[in-house]
Formats: C-alpha cells, sequence, structure tokens
C-alpha cells in the first residue's frame, strides 16, 4: 500500500536539482546550452597539474583462480603394487570377526580391517614418492672401492657434500662422541674435561666448557638440548648453552652411558659393574643392581626391544632389563675377552669382537642358535664397531680404519677375495666411531680430535619428518617432545620379545578361567559338631542350635578368606611368569587342590 498525504496538509513541492546533482552526460548539456557537470576535487588537488599514481589496498587480495576440475575417467585402472612391498607396510593377519558375539562389534572389526587395508595400500604407494636413493662407489674394472681416498671422494661429489668432511685439532682427547637421534648436531666429551656441542652441518657452535674434571662418556637426552655427561664422580645434566641442570650423585663413577629414547631412560654402567636406569622425565632410578661383571666398558642397547647389552671379560653378552635382577639372556660369543659390541639400527644382529682377532654376527631374534651368521678374521683386534641404517659395518684397529659395504657378507683382513669398502688411516688412535643418521658420513673421535668422513651410500636417504626430522624448528620440536612423552614406554615392558606383550597366554588364561568357575561350585567343609551334654536346666535345644550356627558361620568365614587369598596367590603366580622370575608362589594345597584340574588316570596295560 502507498501512503496518501494527509487532507489538511499542502503537497510538498519537487525540489529544484541541485548543481552536484545535474546531469553527468557532458555532451547532451553541450548541445541543450545547459551547464556542464564539472567534477570537484579536493584542495591539495586543484592547482596540481603532474600524475596521480594509485596505491594498491593491500588488505583486500584478490582470489587467486579456481583450478579447472579435471574428471578422472570412469575406468582407469590403478597400477598394481608388488606383493613384498605390501609385506613390508603391512600390519599383520587380519583378525577374523566369526568369534565376535555382538553385530555392532562385528561391522566395527569388519570396518578397522578395511581401513588398515587402505592405509597398507596407501603407504605402499608412497615409495613412488622417494625421491632419494641410496647409491655406493662401484669402482672401474681392476680398481677397489678400497683404494679411494677421502680426498677424492670429496673432490668429485657436490658441494653441500664435500663440506661435510672436515677435521678437529684438539689438545684434550682422548675423545667420545654421539650424533642425535636425528643426526644434525654433534657432542663431543674429552677425557681431559673438554665438553663441546654444535650443529655439525652448519658449523654453529652451541658452547664448549671444561668441566675441570675427566669426562668419560658423553650422551644427548630426548631433545638437542639436554645432554649429559659422565664426569670423574658423577653425572651432570647440561643444557644446550652449557648451564648444569642436575647433578645426579645416585649414578657415581660411571664408564659408560646410553639413552633409549621411547622410554625416557639413560642407561649408566659404572666401574663396580652396576647397571642403573634412570627415567628423565620423572627423575626417578626406576633400576639400579649389580650385575656381577666387574668394571662395564662395553654396553649398547637394542632399538628393537630396549634391552641392555653389556659385554664381559669371559667373552660372554648378557642381556638385561631394569625391573629384571638376572640377565633375561647369556650369549658366549668368544673364548676370549671381548673388545667390542654394537648392535644395528633395527635391532636384529649383534656384532661383537674379541681378543681372538675374530668379529661374529649374531641373529638376537633367535638365540636358540649357538652358531653366528658371519664370522671373519682380521690381523689386529677391532677396538670399535658401529652399523649403519643401511647395514654397512665399520671397525678401527687402532689407527686403522676399515667399512664393509655389507654387514652379512663380512670380509677381513684374512679373506682376499672380500675387501674393505673404504679403507682410512687416522692420524691418532681411534676411541669412538658412529654412523651420522640419514647421512653419508662415519664420525670418527681420535686421541688428538675429531674426523668426520664420507662413506657414500651408508645413511638412510628417506627420512620420516614425525619421527626424525632433521629440519625441525624450535616448535615443532616442542611438540614432538609432548608427543613423545605421551607415548612413553614404561620400563616393565622391556623384554626380550616386544610381541609378546600383545599375545595372550592362552593355556595360563583358560587355566584362570576354570579355576574362577571350579570356586563357584566349591562347598564349604561339612562340621559335624557333637555339643556336650549339660544337667537339666543349663542347656536347650535352641541354646545348642544357635551355638551350632555360630561355629559353622566362623568355619565358612574362615574358609571363604582362604579361597580369597588362593585366587589372589593364582594372580600373582601368573605375573611373576610374565616377569621371567625364577621364584613362583605358590598357593595354599588344601584349597588349591579343590579347584586344580586332576591329572588323567593312567590305564592299566
Amino acid at each position: 500500500m502507498t501512503k496518501t498525504a494527509p487532507k489538511g496538509r499542502p503537497k510538498a513541492k519537487t525540489p529544484y536539482k541541485r548543481y552536484f546533482e545535474a546531469e553527468k552526460d557532458t555532451k547532451a548539456a553541450k548541445d541543450d546550452g545547459r551547464l556542464e557537470y564539472v567534477k570537484l576535487k579536493s584542495k591539495n588537488q586543484q592547482n596540481f597539474t603532474g600524475d596521480f599514481i594509485k596505491m594498491q589496498d593491500r588488505t583486500k587480495k584478490p582470489r587467486p583462480p579456481k583450478a579447472p576440475i579435471v574428471e578422472e575417467p570412469k575406468n582407469q585402472k590403478k597400477h598394481p603394487i608388488p606383493e613384498e612391498i605390501l609385506q613390508k607396510y603391512s600390519r599383520g593377519e587380519q583378525v577374523q570377526p566369526k568369534g565376535v558375539k555382538t553385530r555392532h562389534f562385528k561391522e566395527q572389526q569388519t570396518r578397522r580391517e578395511i581401513y588398515l587395508e587402505y592405509a597398507t595400500e596407501q603407504a605402499a604407494r608412497t615409495e613412488l614418492l622417494h625421491q632419494e636413493t641410496a647409491g655406493q662407489l662401484e669402482a672401474d674394472q681392476g680398481e677397489t672401492t678400497a683404494e679411494y681416498r677421502q680426498s677424492q671422494i670429496a673432490d668429485n661429489v657436490d658441494l653441500q657434500s664435500s663440506a661435510k668432511h672436515f677435521s678437529l685439532n684438539m689438545e684434550f682427547g682422548p675423545y667420545q662422541m654421539r650424533y642425535t637421534k636425528n643426526g644434525r648436531h654433534l657432542l663431543l666429551g674429552g677425557r681431559r674435561g673438554h665438553v663441546a656441542a654444535f650443529d655439525w652441518v652448519t658449523k654453529r657452535l652451541h658452547c664448549e666448557f671444561n668441566a675441570m674434571e675427566s669426562v668419560e662418556d658423553v650422551q644427548w637426552l630426548h631433545v638437542p638440548t639436554m645432554y649429559a655427561v659422565a664426569q670423574k664422580s658423577w653425572v651432570y645434566m647440561y643444557d644446550k648453552k652449557g648451564t648444569e641442570l642436575h647433578c645426579i650423585k645416585r649414578l657415581n663413577r660411571v664408564n659408560r652411558l646410553d639413552f633409549l629414547p621411547y622410554h625416557f631412560l639413560l642407561a649408566a654402567g659404572n666401574s663396580a659393574g652396576y647397571a642403573s636406569w634412570l627415567d628423565v622425565s620423572i627423575g626417578e632410578l626406576v633400576g639400579n643392581f649389580n650385575t656381577g661383571l666387574g668394571d662395564i666398558r662395553l654396553m649398547r642397547h637394542n632399538p628393537r626391544n630396549g634391552v641392555l647389552c653389556i659385554g664381559g671379560g669371559r667373552g660372554v653378552v648378557s642381556m638385561w632389563s631394569p625391573k629384571v635382577r638376572e640377565p633375561l639372556a647369556k650369549l658366549l660369543c668368544h673364548s676370549t675377552a671381548m673388545t667390542a659390541l654394537t648392535v644395528d639400527p633395527k635391532g636384529q644382529h649383534l656384532v661383537t669382537a674379541g681378543l681372538d682377532r675374530a668379529v661374529k654376527v649374531w641373529d638376537i631374534r633367535m638365540l636358540v642358535n649357538d652358531k653366528p651368521l658371519t664370522h671373519f678374521q682380521l690381523r689386529l683386534a677391532a677396538n670399535e664397531l658401529d652399523v649403519s641404517q643401511r647395514g654397512m659395518l665399520a671397525l678401527s684397529q687402532g689407527t686403522y680404519l676399515e667399512t664393509y659395504a655389507d654387514l652379512l657378507s663380512g670380509g677381513g683382513s684374512g679373506d682376499g677375495t672380500r675387501l674393505p669398502y673404504i679403507r682410512q688411516r687416522c692420524d691418532a688412535f681411534v676411541h669412538g666411531l658412529r654412523f651420522c643418521p640419514y647421512e653419508d658420513v662415519l664420525g670418527v673421535a681420535t686421541a688428538k680430535g675429531f674426523q668426520s668422513l664420507l662413506v657414500p651410500g651408508a645413511g638412510e636417504p628417506n627420512f620420516d619428518a614425525l619421527e626424525d626430522n632433521p629440519y625441525e624448528t624450535s616448535k615443532q620440536r616442542r611438540e614432538h617432545e609432548v608427543h613423545a612423552l605421551l607415548e612413553k614406554i614404561p620400563p616393565e615392558l622391556i623384554t626380550l620379545d616386544p610381541h609378546e606383550i600383545t599375545g595372550v597366554d592362552a593355556p595360563t588364561l583358560q587355566e584362570k578361567i576354570d579355576a574362577k568357575r571350579r570356586l563357584f561350585h566349591v562347598k564349604a567343609p561339612r562340621i559335624n559338631m557333637k555339643s556336650r551334654h549339660k544337667m537339666k536346666g543349663r542347656g536347650g535345644t535352641a541354646k545348642a542350635a544357635r551355638n551350632k550356627q555360630i561355629v559353622k558361620d566362623g568355619k565358612r568365614r574362615e574358609f571363604i578368606a582362604e579361597v580369597r587369598e588362593a585366587k589372589k596367590s593364582l594372580i600373582k603366580q601368573h605375573a611373576v611368569k610374565e616377569e621371567g622370575a625364577k621364584g613362583k608362589t605358590k598357593a595354599p594345597r588344601s584349597v588349591l587342590d579343590r579347584f586344580k584340574p586332576k591329572p588323567p588316570k593312567k590305564q592299566k596295560t
């Protein structure tokens, strides 16, 4: 509806057009003889005779053009994936939903298996994105790679790789060295107190100081901003700038340090034969006992299961867990004293060396086999060993260093057909060597300093940024630390077989179920109570029945308490079996004999 004007009020006249409301068509105004429309300008622009420059408005960014939608052909087939690659990323056998009772959980399990199958397929297809390939030196006809020197290798690689070959001459040796888990930072510790931490790729120094006492060993912790130093009396912890954070006096006279990154445990072995595990997340010792092996000088942890491998003077390697005071396993490796040992990064092989000038490779997944996988002789006893991510073996004999391309193929100075991959003579006695993760670099700590050698094909070329990122920022490092703390593995789960935790002990479980079922059918022992005959007036039928019921109730309560204790002893016995202890707690025979399965009767012949 349109509003009408009131009757008493006159209609408003249409106002005349003002000057600034005039028509903007100047050509039509000129033809009719009317005034032209003039655009008004500001005062600072009225007398300006130059060109105006229009500034772009940075607040409003133009939207990028939409990418054209490319429709995939419907009948396009994906390339088949090789079976060995699928097996590499497989999560194990499928769980059959046949034994699941309810329909809801059966559909849930089927859906989960579909997701796992899709994840396996996608992980196998991502191998196409791995741009880097691991390559090794290939010699021409009539030559061997052992003849190539480090100067020749550095001259024939790119500038970035040639910068990774360097040497440091220092006066406070002999030195011990460690790389971080992502291979970016290097920590050096000299016997005369010199400690230095730096980014060895960019050569940027983090800190350098002298502890003013002897340094036995050094070790990085879970982040590259903290490290531990085993000094003359105790173990000290420092930050990235060299500031002392802690002094752990319970770890005294320590010779060797190692760190378990997934358990947050700092393992230490001292000169009195004590093995200790310190949880750096809570600051408590989770294990500290005497191994009875004497001075501990050879110690490495198995990355696969977290077990600590300690070598002794009798040629025996013993494997230890922080919650068990007895060794989980013992392996006689040499008939003489051991000089070096190491475990490969995958936790599959153990490499040992002894005074008998032998180097042996053992399969620590199958400890039943008494024979090594590989056995080769050297001219001198090897004093240091290490295995790279790609399976290369490096060993040192005094000032002489050798690298073998394959761990299992072996070699040695005694066999002329299997020559080493790379040979190098150092300027001083070698006291420590480690392969750098994700780099083709071998770090060598000597009595006079440190050397970084190029070993093509030693490191893994493709890294997982969610696991180890050499280029991580400070924010990514903090996020990784929080996630690692949330996923920390408790020390009770350190066993020889890590898959034992995920399995079910079927016989023991069936015994527990049968015992619980029999407990429901166990009857209280029958009580034959004969009341004493009393004189007339002293007793009665009601009073005698009441006394009899009181005795029965008391005996029944005692029997229930005894059954409960038997159940607790069964649970405790099952826990002791899982821990691998030798002593087993036994429940009272009088109760257990009632609900334990009876042995089958022997048939008469």
